[in-house]
């Protein structure tokens, strides 16, 4: 290895001619207008626990009336040129397969079709009593017509990465929630919260795809995740544990850079297209 080759042409000596499996996180949606919880700069924040969801009508109604003006806001963010680089990878052939911690959708919007929605979409409502799955859109057509005006008279408001939007006291307190349609149950985003456990099939799969590098000379490439969790943690290090080299691309350290074969501390947006470029 020549002492003056950049981490970018490193990364690419790894990956070149490997197929690979991207695992993606909130770093790769902050170009998109998204903001993530841990990159460098960002403030501190608490998300809602499903704990607290389930724990009564006000932490519902406060969740639910962020989420409205978040969502409104959110689902109008579009892919940026890193999700559309592992998009070109994939249709080329590198790239078998991606899981994503987001849950903003937007490898799918860019055309990524192999994805691992590993903490759900943030598109999709679920009734925690019946189990009926419905789109975003239709819930937030009805708590526009619950709230009319609501999204307005909030202003502007620090947006959050899950759809959320942090909102006074004072101008939750009047909001109304939308039951299930169908039973009348209690309504939550089709989203891992904190506190609630990915689910297992989800899981496994995720496991699998990693687990087809190994027979196939594979590596794994993280793209914007600071691994602080297990969710996203436990498939680099079973990637290192079956020999599989990881580079990760990232801005700032990570809980997973003493496993990595390079780290590349940048964004994304600038990193991904000359990997795609290149393969």
């Amino acid at each position: 290895m020549h002492l003056l080759e950049s981490p970018v042409d490193r990364a690419l000596g790894v990956l070149a001619g490997r197929p690979l499996v991207a695992l993606t996180g909130a770093g790769l949606s902050t170009d998109s207008g998204i903001p993530d919880y841990r990159g460098p700069g960002s403030p501190r924040r608490t998300p809602m626990t499903y704990q607290e969801f389930r724990s009564g009508e006000p932490a519902r109604r406060r969740y639910w009336a962020r989420s409205h003006v978040g969502w409104t806001r959110m689902a109008h963010a579009a892919p940026n040129d890193g999700h559309r680089a592992l998009a070109a990878l994939e249709r080329c052939g590198a790239l078998r397969g991606l899981i994503t911690q987001n849950v903003d959708g937007l490898h799918a919007d860019a055309g990524s079709r192999e994805v691992i929605d590993l903490h759900g979409r943030i598109a999709d409502v679920v009734c925690l009593d019946c189990g009926t799955v419905s789109p975003r859109d239709l819930l937030a057509a009805r708590l526009a017509a619950l709230n009319p005006g609501f999204v307005e008279a909030a202003g502007a408001a620090d947006e959050r990465p899950d759809g959320d939007a942090e909102l006074a006291e004072g101008v939750v307190a009047g909001f109304r929630v939308a039951a299930c349609s169908v039973c009348g149950g209690v309504l939550k985003p089709d989203v891992v919260f904190f506190g609630e456990n990915v689910p297992r099939e989800r899981v496994a799969a995720a496991y699998a795809m990693v687990d087809a590098l190994v027979p196939a000379g594979g590596a794994l490439l993280v793209a914007g995740s600071s691994l602080t969790v297990m969710s996203g943690l436990r498939f680099v290090r079973h990637a290192h544990k079956h020999d599989v080299p990881v580079v990760i691309v990232n801005r700032g350290t990570t809980r997973g850079d003493e496993l990595a074969a390079v780290l590349v501390d940048a964004g994304c947006s600038d990193v991904l297209p000359a990997l795609a470029a290149a393969a």
